[in-house]
């Protein structure tokens, strides 16, 4: 499980600052001790050399004080008290900050993923994060959906961590298996986006997501038609084929350019004109769609869409929502 966090910096790269300077404050203290080499009694021979002035450095910074070099002057019991003391403290806080850190660290990843799980509900898990599953997360986050609503599952843990720079919650596994969707959350989400790479395995996280959350709204991709209909029967709610679309709008794009540009505004969120699905409102119940304010284009009711010149939606009803086309709406707008 991977939760949204700023980049940090590479293990080794901390560890490797934090002893250096460690060894700089032990090479202060060394040189400070030989500078006032007069004022230290050594009492193996009565004279400090610059070895003996970093062996004092270092059993005096590592609290393990021997006894056997000693200072005996004023000016070296003040230095001792005023400046070596706290190097002493600096030296022990830089060695046990990283030992607490390395210590913790786990700790505290482990306890921000348990407070993520105790409080995700209704999120989307997006599995796959490619080229499919970063545009489906870009138009929910168009619509308003937080990212912390937003759950990524991908097998590649570089995929994951970039999730995580996006602001995203990610989940590193395979997701064909149940462990990894019940890492996710997935039994408790509301929607399931299905991008992988190959059809295969959409059809296998998709009868695998539909049995572990019978009540979600499962959105599948594939790149050929003829597996649309394995992803239907596994459970997926809408299957959208993407070569095939692609073709269609390469088709119309040809016939007339014009056309073309329009739907690939309307595919493309926040741009130009967008779809939108809402509720009908009371003034507009009992009317028909030509008499809203906005395009409409369908009309839902209960599982069904209508054509909004199907003669049954010809009179909305207060519980009926309405596809429409309106202008994009940007953030803040």
């Amino acid at each position: 499980m991977v939760l949204p966090a700023q980049k940090p910096r590479a293990p080794l790269r901390q560890v490797s600052g934090r002893l250096l300077l460690a060894l700089a404050v032990l090479l202060a203290t060394a040189v400070l001790v030989w500078l006032d080499r007069d004022g230290y009694h050594d009492n193996a021979d009565g004279s400090l050399s610059f070895l003996d002035a970093a062996y004092y450095a270092t059993v005096t910074l590592s609290t393990t004080g021997y006894g056997d070099i000693t200072p005996f002057s004023d000016s070296a019991r003040l230095t001792n008290i005023f400046v070596i003391t706290p190097l002493r403290v600096l030296f022990l806080i830089i060695l046990v900050g990283t030992t607490l850190e390395v210590l913790t660290e786990r700790t505290r990843r482990q306890w921000r993923i348990g407070r993520w799980r105790s409080a995700v509900r209704e999120h989307t898990v997006v599995i796959g994060y490619g080229t499919k599953g970063r545009s489906a997360v870009a138009t929910l986050l168009g619509q308003g959906v937080r990212r912390d609503e937003i759950v990524v599952v991908d097998p590649q843990r570089k995929v994951i961590e970039q999730a995580a720079l996006d602001g995203l919650a990610g989940v590193v596994g395979d997701a064909t298996r149940t462990e990894t969707l019940l890492r996710a959350e997935l039994p408790r989400a509301a929607r399931v986006v299905v991008a992988p790479e190959r059809d295969d395995t959409a059809a296998l996280v998709t009868l695998t997501a539909r049995q572990l959350n019978k009540g979600a709204t499962v959105v599948a991709a594939v790149r050929e038609d003829e597996n649309a209909p394995l992803l239907r029967q596994s459970g997926a709610d809408v299957v959208v084929t993407s070569s095939s679309s692609a073709g269609r709008l390469l088709g119309m794009s040809m016939l007339s350019p014009h056309a073309g540009a329009v739907m690939e505004d309307l595919l493309t969120y926040g741009t130009g004109l967008d779809v939108y699905e809402r509720p009908v409102t009371r003034a507009e119940a009992g009317h028909g769609p030509r008499e809203c304010t906005d395009l409409v284009v369908a009309v839902v009711r209960g599982r069904r869409v209508l054509k909004y010149t199907d003669p049954e939606a010809a009179t909305l009803q207060l519980t009926d929502r309405v596809i429409t086309i309106g202008p994009a709406v940007t953030p803040g707008g």
